[in-house]
């Protein structure tokens, strides 16, 4: 389960967020592209944009559940 409190920086503010369990799998950037992207630098995922929609919230759900180590997290400020 993602930390908040592990989170990266370079996350956009907001409910989404990828933390430091991240092992730059690409699997979220495959999944919703609009919203992850990689830091290449450190080798780790970030969250680029936040969702507004019920289309796009699903689209970083559907991120969240293809993630293998659950880095990702939905509980960050909103």
């Amino acid at each position: 389960m993602a930390d908040k409190n592990s989170k990266f920086d370079q996350n956009a503010p907001g409910a989404f967020y990828v933390d430091d369990q991240c092992i730059a799998c690409d699997a979220c950037v495959v999944e919703a592209p609009k919203f992850f992207a990689m830091n290449n630098d450190e080798g780790h995922a970030y969250v680029l944009l936040q969702p507004t929609s019920e289309e796009e919230i699903q689209n970083c759900l559907e991120a969240l559940d293809a993630c293998p180590v659950e880095a990702i997290g939905k509980d960050g400020e909103s």
